[in-house]
């Protein structure tokens, strides 16, 4: 593993046509088999959604998106990991993602993941709204169950990693751990994405962690993979300095050779790369 590592100049995105800002953040085109992978994420899942110990689709909310999925670990009283997916707000379900529980679960931590309303049928302050109400819903739940809620973990992938970071102020929150997460909205408003996200100024400003960094002492662990595109790992790596000049406790790992879709494979086995960041995390988590 390869750790942070001082930040070159960033992209003048005014410079860029609008061909050049569409693709510095389309992870899709920039990943020849991505579809394949979701593909192969979804049927992954629905084997761990299946399983006698997985209690699926609990309501938090009246959307038809606001339910959560639990993976129960065998430990009573173990941890739990909160995982919010991504697909810039408005792709994906957490359908999709419930193989991300095999390898936290196998290494005794219980994992539940988030669903949530998209765009362009929510704006992103209703998303956050949902997802922070999600975290408190099954805060609620440990005694039904069975984890540990001062060992509650948050963590999300590419605009889940977003949301994550944003859940830092939550007090039941006591780590977070976003994976090739978005940390500044401004060159998203400049790109294809925001034709379905919309996002108002108001929402550029306070919901960009990197402008929001959170007050809590608590841990942060960032992860992005080294062949990623040069716009996300830049995302992590501006928001781990402002983290760090704030005298917060973050880190930022660069995952060698691995692009946006392959990182996630380090959540599959009890020894993956991102499993084993997430034991640390929760080893060394407490928060305040």
């Amino acid at each position: 593993m390869q750790h942070e590592q001082p930040d070159g100049a960033a992209p003048e995105f005014g410079r860029l046509d609008q061909a050049g800002r569409d693709a510095a953040y389309n992870n899709s085109q920039a990943v020849a088999d991505s579809a394949e992978r979701l593909e192969d994420w979804t049927r992954r899942s629905a084997v761990c959604r299946a399983l006698p110990s997985t209690r699926r689709d609990i309501r938090y909310g009246d959307r038809p998106n606001n339910c959560l999925d639990y993976f129960a670990t065998e430990a009573a009283g173990a941890p739990l990991f909160i995982f919010i997916h991504g697909g810039y707000w408005q792709r994906n379900s957490k359908e999709v993602f419930g193989f991300v529980s095999t390898g936290p679960c196998a290494a005794g931590i219980n994992v539940a993941t988030i669903g949530y309303t998209l765009a362009p049928e929510a704006s992103l302050s209703d998303i956050v709204a949902e997802v922070f109400r999600a975290i408190d819903a099954i805060v609620a739940l440990a005694g039904d169950l069975g984890f540990d809620p001062a060992r509650v973990h948050v963590g999300g992938w590419s605009a889940g990693g977003h949301l994550a970071a944003l859940s830092a102020e939550r007090p039941c929150v006591r780590g977070v751990m976003p994976i090739s997460g978005i940390f500044d909205l401004e060159p998203i408003v400049l790109t294809y994405l925001n034709r379905d996200l919309q996002l108002r100024p108001f929402e550029v400003r306070s919901l960009a962690p990197i402008q929001n960094l959170t007050r809590r002492d608590l841990p942060m662990r960032l992860f992005v993979g080294g062949a990623e595109l040069p716009e996300l790992q830049r995302q992590s790596r501006i928001y781990a300095a402002a983290a760090r000049a704030a005298g917060l406790d973050v880190s930022m790992t660069t995952l060698p050779d691995l692009n946006h879709y392959t990182i996630m494979e380090e959540f599959a086995a009890p020894d993956g790369l991102l499993t084993r960041g997430l034991l640390d995390l929760v080893g060394g988590g407490t928060g305040s």
